[in-house]
């Protein structure tokens, strides 16, 4: 049976159930199951390997124990044996994670955890379609890959606040220019479900050329993400892009600690992140930063946290919104720190629609380097493909898109999609850095003194001529009754 037609089989078993209300829940529901079989199919590899491996979970709540069995627990049973002893231990139970990190992955991904079903005779009609799976496999594997893709892109339709699905076009893109390579610190500080992480992951695993590579690899992912869901979504994720112990994927708000408190080993080779935007962070939030710098909106805040975290000669690359480019007063504040700190060398500026249907927010992406100041910023004005006015879910942007800024990044020259501006100029624009392309004619739509007398003269004309049509039509009807 096709991945997608289980998956959707699960969803509408899921809505026979009274307890599971709505997208998000039954997402929720289907990522704790997923995880914990995903992550019972790669133990039975670690047995293989490993003749003395002891699992992190209990023995009877080790999926093999209670949910592989087509005739097992069912009902009301099954139902107690989840919310009474699968939920309450795993919730419960102290993990120390760097004794035992599997296990730490396993509590940090439960205790946010709900299950949502109430009942237990089609919660194993789910374990059963669930278990058509095996995630040991490569092609299945890769193809729960690609439906899980598409359901973390259905569960963005319920966000807000910026959170949006970071289309797969331009996470891929944003990694090949800053292009990680293998041995550096990544990280993610607002990871959501992690596509930004997975797409650096395959970028990775291409360098990797030993079991040596590998276990660098293996150690170099990290990510910080502040909610419940999004967070199981993006350890489950790792879990089926081969990370084998998620546990550098963290539940919190990378924002909540101060930035005196960062230590130099804490800093990085590379960040790449889309922060939310349009969100406000809670009271107090702000005051871990410097006093200069405070605000409290959050994609702002990500963008000083990224500067301070970064080492010198290292890499960022961010998605922010227009408003950040021309924002005055703290925004000013912001941008000037990044500019004295980062030589910010490339700027492309997507076009509307990029984030459809969750948002027409106008979106670019900045590319930076830590440790010189900046002397110039490239612009790269991104265009529509022939014959789009816009993007939608149908129509969604493509990898092959970004082939012209792909030859064009190490051989720049200014062209009609392409122009430089000298932080001079950027200094004297009060480091505004919304720059429209010069290379494209506006059309001038004339002096508004003019337009606006233009305007009152037709009004006249069209005054008059309704007068003239009114006294022939009154003296038709006139000559008409006489």
């Amino acid at each position: 049976m096709a991945l997608s037609t289980t998956i959707k089989g699960i969803q509408n078993i899921m809505r026979k159930d009274a307890g599971v209300d709505g997208d998000a829940q039954r997402i929720s529901q289907l990522a704790w199951m997923v995880f914990l079989k995903i992550f019972d199919d790669r133990e039975k590899e670690y047995e293989i390997m490993d003749d003395g491996y002891t699992s992190s979970i209990p023995e009877r709540l080790r999926w093999r124990n209670w949910a592989a069995n087509e005739e097992g627990i069912t009902g009301e049973e099954l139902l107690d044996f989840i919310n009474n002893d699968l939920f309450k231990t795993l919730k419960e139970v102290q993990f120390i994670p760097d004794s035992d990190p599997r296990g730490f992955v396993v509590r940090d991904v439960f205790e946010d955890s709900y299950n949502y079903m109430k009942n237990g005779t089609l919660i194993r009609q789910v374990l059963n379609k669930i278990n058509n799976v095996d995630f040991n496999s490569t092609e299945d594997r890769h193809l729960f890959g690609d439906v899980y893709e598409k359901i973390l892109k259905d569960l963005q339709s319920a966000g807000n606040a910026g959170e949006f699905y970071t289309p797969r076009a331009v996470t891929e893109f944003m990694v090949q220019m800053v292009n990680p390579q293998l041995g550096e610190k990544l990280l993610d500080p607002a990871c959501g479900t992690g596509g930004f992480l997975t797409s650096s992951i395959e970028h990775l695993r291409r360098q990797v050329k030993s079991v040596e590579d590998e276990k660098v690899l293996q150690n170099s992912i990290n990510g910080i993400e502040k909610k419940p869901l999004p967070h199981l979504l993006c350890v489950t994720n790792m879990l089926l892009h081969g990370i084998e112990v998620p546990s550098q994927i963290h539940h919190d708000n990378s924002l909540a600690r101060p930035l005196r408190d960062y230590k130099p080993s804490d800093r990085v080779d590379v960040i790449i992140t889309n922060p939310p935007f349009g969100g406000t962070e809670e009271d107090g939030i702000e005051t871990g930063f410097p006093s200069n710098l405070q605000t409290r909106e959050t994609a702002d805040l990500f963008l000083v946290l990224i500067t301070h975290l970064l080492k010198d000669g290292g890499r960022g690359a961010i998605v922010l919104p227009d408003g950040t480019l021309f924002g005055e007063g703290v925004k000013t504040r912001i941008k000037e720190k990044l500019l004295n700190e980062c030589n910010l060398h490339t700027i492309v500026r997507l076009p509307n629609g990029v984030f459809n249907p969750y948002t027409g927010i106008k979106t670019n992406l900045l590319f930076f380097t830590k440790g010189e100041p900046t002397k110039e910023i490239w612009y790269y004005e991104h265009p529509y493909p022939d014959g789009y006015k816009s993007y939608s879910k149908t129509k969604p942007m493509k990898i092959q898109e970004f082939e012209p800024e792909k030859a064009w990044w190490n051989n720049r020259e200014e062209n009609e999609l392409a122009w430089k501006v000298t932080i001079d100029d950027i200094k004297a624009n009060n480091y505004n850095l919304d720059i429209k392309n010069p290379n494209v004619e506006d059309i001038d739509h004339g002096d508004p003194e003019e337009l606006l007398a233009k305007y009152k003269s037709l009004l006249s004309d069209i005054s008059k001529t309704r007068n003239t049509l009114k006294a022939e039509l009154m003296a038709a009807l006139e000559g008409k009754s006489a």
